[in-house]
């Protein structure tokens, strides 16, 4: 009988969330308690709308992420195409995957 063996370091940790931003544009994702030992990668997606929408993380650590989403209308300048300033999005749907160990 063998006593051979490998070990498999198991993949990185994954959570996911969704959240409604408020009337700043601020939405924040709080993570299980000990899900991450450090700041997780986080990657973001809206959903829905026609508007242009950026998303940025304006806070991040192991215990939470804070997400900020502007939208901008799309303004047309002599026969160009070009975005209005942006301004906070409220009610817009932010999905977030965060991926740590």
């Amino acid at each position: 009988m063998g006593t051979e063996g490998a070990y498999v370091r198991p993949g990185p940790r994954i959570e996911r969330a969704t959240g409604v931003t408020d009337g700043s544009g601020n939405v924040t994702f709080t993570w299980p308690v000990g899900a991450f030992s450090a700041a997780p990668v986080v990657t973001l997606a809206t959903q829905g709308a026609s508007a242009f929408r950026s998303c940025s993380i304006t806070a991040n650590s192991a215990a939470s992420t804070t997400v900020n989403v502007l939208a901008s209308a799309g303004v047309t300048l002599l026969g160009i195409g070009v975005l209005a300033v942006g301004a906070p999005a409220a009610g817009v749907t932010v999905h977030a995957h965060a991926a740590g160990t």
